[in-house]
């Protein structure tokens, strides 16, 4: 099975309204290249220094998503390039993010990770931080990023119910802090969904997913 009929099988059956994050982490240039020779134009990687090395040599109109946990240390090398950072859940890293972004002349987009997983191993923000951050003084005065969603990630389970219940939780977060609609606010993403519950996540609300294995085959 090629990356290519991967790649347009699912988009086949993608809702309009839903954006695809090709996961190519630990893929080599030749299978991205494939995904985006077949029309694929957004890609999310885990690792920034990985991501960085395929931004240098690969074509410029892709758009490139830190899907990862970020370092505050690490920050600097996507900043010029970096489209979207998913998995922001302090407000010491969006700090950082808005310092490196005014370095580049840039205003970086960013999902924040509310944490709805019944496991220990996740990051996110539970609702309070997420309250205390968007409400935060310090946030309002951080001019070179914009907050233009939510993100996370559902417990690693057989249990559908269960990764229901915690995606409509996210989306219901999600639609009360639509409302707030600053400048550098505006909820439009929800970014939940990956290989083996994104059709679930979809009719939870999700407009974005990301997908690694079912293009790229299993790591």
């Amino acid at each position: 099975m090629s990356i290519s009929i991967n790649l347009n099988n699912i988009k086949s059956q993608l809702p309009p309204h839903v954006t695809l994050v090709a996961v190519s982490k630990t893929k080599p240039v030749a299978d991205l290249m494939e995904a985006y020779n077949a029309g694929q134009r957004i890609f999310g990687e885990n690792k920034i220094q990985e991501m960085t090395d395929k931004w240098e040599v690969m074509p410029k109109d892709i758009e490139w998503h830190m899907i990862g946990h970020v370092q505050t240390n690490k920050v600097k090398y996507m900043a010029p390039y970096v489209s979207l950072i998913h998995g922001v859940d302090s407000l010491k890293l969006l700090q950082e993010i808005n310092k490196q972004a005014a370095k580049n002349n840039r205003v970086i987009d960013c999902l924040l990770q509310v944490y709805i997983a019944e496991e220990e191993s996740k990051f996110g923000l539970d609702e309070q931080e997420l309250e205390d951050i968007l409400s935060s003084t310090e946030f309002k005065q951080l001019k070179n990023i914009r907050i233009v969603g939510l993100m996370g990630m559902a417990t690693f389970t057989e249990n559908k119910n269960q990764i229901e219940k915690e995606f409509k939780h996210l989306k219901t977060i999600f639609d009360k802090y639509k409302k707030l609609n600053t400048e550098h606010c505006q909820l439009n993403t929800l970014s939940m969904g990956m290989s083996g519950d994104y059709q679930l996540a979809i009719s939870c609300g999700s407009t974005m997913v990301r997908i690694g294995s079912s293009i790229f085959g299993s790591r």
